[in-house]
């Protein structure tokens, strides 16, 4: 018989996301043969698809396609970093950012339903996916996507995988790829300051408040002069503007010459950026932080209340 390690049963969880006992216990059936082990919990608990649907999915891509002035991006996720990399995983990705520029789905159902085939699996890319999740063993899903479709010129950057731009512009092409490039740097949150969300700029202001309030209570206390209410209020609105700047694609200083900002080099090279999209991979999603060594201490210590 051989011996069932913590190593083995840790690894075998991760393949299927089956509870701790039951991978020892398939572990154990199959005389520690991994791959009759995940056999055997397949038949007992149902296909990996299933169990991988709840596992939180943080890292992945992003894949751009762009044909004239039709386009798609997609940030498609899977659990692992590693799985990332996976060229099955990759080629599914550009396919489905393909399928959205030419079909431009209203949503992930709609973009699942679309046909596609690929590694023996289909018809459709949803098909293709689930497929996936079962060779791979790991969980992926489509997060987000956008169609091109407005008839302005496309331009693209890529940095790796993890961070995709396109622009829409008029204008000079090699002009509009630098900005995509210095988007994919700066990651400004709207073109202009005049499009910066209402609920960003009053985050920002309320903590400028909060500073200057910080600042006025330690000068009292140190006896210091304080700050007329119509200085702070200045002070507050000068630092929403500074924000304002920071954070809007025209006012940043264009990072390959910072003596001018990105709206003065693209005037001075004939160029005018309609709109852009950023997707950075995980944006926003939480990623969960296991603990094997405690789930396994709460397991056996669960396991020994109910002896």
């Amino acid at each position: 018989m051989a011996a069932i390690t913590a190593s083995m049963v840790a690894e075998l969880r991760a393949k299927t996301d089956a509870p701790m006992m039951e991978c020892k216990k398939a572990l154990t059936e199959a005389n520690g043969d991994m791959a009759k082990a995940e056999e055997i919990l397949r038949v007992k608990l149902g296909t990996k698809a299933g169990k991988a649907a709840s596992r939180i999915t943080a890292e992945g891509v992003v894949a751009i396609f762009i044909e004239g002035t039709t386009g798609g991006m997609i940030e498609v996720n899977s659990e692992t970093d590693f799985v990332s990399k996976n060229e099955s995983f990759i080629a599914m990705a550009k396919a489905a950012a393909e399928l959205v520029a030419k079909h431009n789905p209203a949503d992930v159902a709609a973009l699942g339903a679309l046909p596609y085939s690929q590694d023996g699996f289909g018809p459709t890319l949803e098909d293709v996916r689930k497929g996936l999740i079962g060779k791979i063993g790991e969980n992926m899903t489509f997060r987000r996507f956008k169609a091109f479709r407005g008839g302005n010129k496309l331009a693209s950057y890529l940095h790796g995988t993890r961070i995709g731009v396109v622009v829409e512009y008029e204008g000079d092409e090699v002009a509009a790829k630098d900005v995509a490039m210095h988007i994919a740097a700066m990651k400004p949150v709207a073109l202009t300051s005049a499009e910066v969300p209402a609920e960003l700029i009053e985050k920002e202001r309320a903590i400028a408040a909060a500073k200057a309030a910080e600042d006025a209570a330690k000068a009292q206390a140190e006896g210091k002069p304080v700050q007329s209410p119509e200085i702070v209020a200045k002070r507050v609105e000068g630092a929403v503007q500074k924000f304002l700047k920071e954070v809007s694609l025209m006012n940043q200083p264009f990072v390959k010459n910072d003596k001018q900002t990105v709206e003065q080099m693209l005037k001075e090279r004939g160029t005018t950026v309609k709109s852009f999209t950023l997707y950075v991979v995980g944006e926003g999603i939480e990623k969960k932080a296991d603990d094997f060594a405690a789930e396994v201490a709460a397991q056996v210590a669960a396991a020994k209340a109910a002896a």
